[in-house]
């Protein structure tokens, strides 16, 4: 195992590398065709990694969230369109999603009024911004579900021979 970088301000690529104890040359061993010395400049920011570099340690280093982090943050499309999402446990997804299907519930009646006419007028504009609010909560609960069970898939807490199979029926 390398030394361990006691550097302030690590960046997401370096916490992870770091967190299963791996050193550059040895994370570069396990992403198979990233060089240490390209590593080093990623985790120094002194080069931007490309998406496929991204992917690669996402799954090296078995942290999914590394992906939403480059989409949301260092992409600029995903800066555009990709919220960040942030790690929960899943009783605090799942409340989050009751929480917010329970609001548009709710507003389905009003959605379907200012929707029906093709049009949304000045009256219907703050109401609609509303609604696209909520759904965009979902949006990033549902997101955050997924991206919660990647992590669980990554790290063996859910068995995935047994949830490939399910989700292949």
């Amino acid at each position: 195992m390398g030394r361990i970088s006691t550097k302030e301000n690590k960046t997401v690529y370096q916490i992870s590398r770091e967190a299963l104890g791996y050193s550059r040359e040895k994370a570069s061993e396990v992403l198979g065709w990233i060089s240490p010395e390209r590593i080093e400049k990623i985790e120094n920011e002194k080069s931007t990694p490309r998406s496929d570099e991204v992917l690669e340690m996402s799954i090296g280093y078995k942290n999914p969230n590394l992906c939403n982090h480059y989409c949301a943050k260092e992409c600029p499309i995903g800066q555009q369109y990709v919220p960040e999402v942030k790690i929960k446990d899943l009783s605090q997804i799942v409340l989050e999603m009751l929480v917010s299907l329970n609001a548009m519930h709710k507003k389905q009646g009003r959605l379907i009024e200012i929707t029906a006419d093709g049009q949304i007028t000045g009256d219907e504009i703050q109401d609609f911004i509303h609604i696209q609010e909520e759904l965009e909560k979902i949006s990033i609960t549902v997101e955050t579900l997924q991206l919660w069970s990647e992590q669980m898939l990554a790290n063996g807490s859910i068995d995935i021979e047994a949830y490939n199979a399910a989700k292949s029926k």
